[in-house]
């Protein structure tokens, strides 16, 4: 029971490693000691289990915040949902250390442990559309390891976490340190001196953009009475603002369905083209005909500097329909069955349909933008195929009032810098309450607004030239590496059985 405690204390522990509290340096500590019990112990399962229950339990706490808020469940119900979530989750880490512990021999795990996590990620990232959130690498943000991000990505950073923190364990257990320390200083010292290559370079034109944060509380935002308020306090927000080139709204700032908002998209779009400027707004837009709603990004106003009138009509192209879907946010699994059972699985705007997994970047003023809504931030696999060559941001923008005064947005903020770390972009996040950021190429943020207050951010930002290796390959180099290391493994064992 006492190993059980400790690996499930570890997890937990895990969450101090993340944004905001960014101790980077627990990630390892807190790894090996779970692969130390993992070699002491009897059940390979139960010992990942414990330590899942333990990272996400604590990790993604924020998710309650929403179920008991907004979900309409007595306490007992909500920590019920939380606990099956939790529970879900930790089978990925479950299946990792049952795998290596009844299949690898120790001797190996350094080699196969990272590989073997490798997958058990992807699947986390692509099951039931994925939640690939608090992957381990985000917590080496702040720390030498995060030189490899432009490289391997987080996924690789991820790997090198697992190749290293085995390795330690290993070498505890058969106390011998020599080579765990030569692993982890080359691993180590290289990512800090990848920290000073500079895979892109900022151009040396600007464009000035404003993101507006309408702090809206969530209770109110799909009220019949709040939508006049709501809009005019957005545009009171950007009255001041029309000499950007591009304002940006965050995720569905008109709460209107787009067939309804017609009259106020069309004045909106000659107020910015008159100001020689463009505007994206979040908006959910529902098809009577087909009964499909999509949770979308629409651009506004002037699509190249030289055009002299707007571009809106309802349903043009120039448009972003969010592809992956929250489970239970924006669809809901086996909805016959369960919009029956709670509140929570019939909350507004709560049956989307998927948009397309590649679509054309938005064209606003000029500039090059590839979106992500909420969540699809965490998914760089999906950011990276809708990149192009004129790319010159990615903009992400979300509504985090459900999470509260959670560490959630912290975390979701975190994502956001190391995708623009991996592709060498600057990231312009705009959200309804916080945490609005300009995020430079380099992960770094540039500027922010502070949580739970309205207000208007804005900046001139450049983008960039040039790519890292994680644009140009993604996970092409883990995955051939996996081959090859599974292939030699492969040989060495069959070497020791003849």
């Amino acid at each position: 029971m006492l190993h059980y405690i400790a690996v499930l204390l570890f997890g937990a522990l895990l969450t101090f490693s993340y944004a905001p509290f960014s101790l980077w340096f627990l990630t390892p500590i807190l790894l090996t000691g779970l692969f130390y019990r993992l070699l002491l112990s009897k059940s390979g399962f139960k010992t990942g289990f414990a330590f899942g229950l333990g990272w996400f339990g604590a990790g993604i706490s924020w998710v309650h915040v929403s179920i008991a808020d907004f979900g309409g469940l007595p306490l007992v119900g909500s920590v019920g949902l939380m606990i099956l979530l939790c529970s879900f989750l930790a089978l990925y880490p479950g299946l990792f250390c049952f795998v290596l512990k009844r299949y690898c021999q120790p001797r190996f795990w350094p080699l196969l442990a990272p590989f073997i996590w490798f997958l058990c990620e992807f699947v986390r990232s692509w099951l039931f559309t994925g939640f690939p959130w608090l992957s381990i690498g985000y917590s080496q943000l702040s720390g030498p390891l995060s030189g490899w991000m432009p490289v391997l990505g987080e996924t690789g950073v991820s790997v090198l976490l697992i190749a290293i923190c085995s390795s330690i364990a290993l070498s505890i257990k058969q106390k011998t340190v020599i080579p765990s320390v030569a692993l982890t200083g080359v691993v180590l010292i290289s990512g800090w001196a990848l920290n000073a290559v500079e895979w892109v370079s900022a151009k040396t034109n600007s464009f000035s953009i404003a993101m507006v944060q309408g702090n809206i509380k969530q209770e109110m935002r799909w009220a019949p009475e709040e939508e006049v308020p709501t809009m005019t306090k957005y545009l009171k927000l950007t009255k001041e603002h029309w000499h950007n080139e591009l304002i940006i709204w965050p995720e569905a700032a008109i709460p209107r369905l787009e067939s309804t908002a017609e009259s106020f998209l069309h004045d909106l779009d000659t107020q910015a083209a008159n100001n020689d400027s463009s505007l994206i707004t979040g908006i959910v837009n529902y098809n009577y005909d087909s009964r499909q709603a999509f949770n979308n990004l629409i651009t506004l106003g002037k699509k190249s500097p030289s055009d002299t009138s707007g571009q809106y009509h309802y349903l043009h192209a120039n448009r972003y329909d969010k592809h992956h879907l929250l489970p239970f946010g924006e669809f809901i699994p086996f909805e016959s069955w369960l919009r029956e059972l709670a509140p929570i699985f019939d909350l507004p705007m709560s049956s989307f349909t998927r948009g397309d997994y590649l679509q054309p970047n938005l064209i606003a003023n000029g500039i090059n933008l590839a979106p992500a809504i909420c969540f699809e931030i965490a998914f760089p696999r999906q950011i990276a195929a809708n990149l192009t060559p004129e790319t010159d941001f990615i903009i992400t923008v979300s509504n985090d009032a459900w999470f509260g005064r959670s560490h959630g947005p912290d975390q979701h903020l975190e994502i956001a810098q190391v995708r623009a770390k991996e592709f060498g972009l600057p990231v312009l996040r705009a959200t309804n309450n916080g945490i609005t950021a300009f995020i430079g190429y380099d992960g770094e943020v540039i500027s922010r607004l502070p949580q739970f207050q309205a207000g208007v951010l804005s900046a001139e930002i450049a983008s960039t030239s040039g790519s890292t290796p994680y644009r140009r390959w993604g996970d092409l180099p883990l995955w051939i590496l996996s081959l090859i290391v599974l292939a030699w493994v492969w040989r060495e064992a069959a070497k020791n059985k003849t």
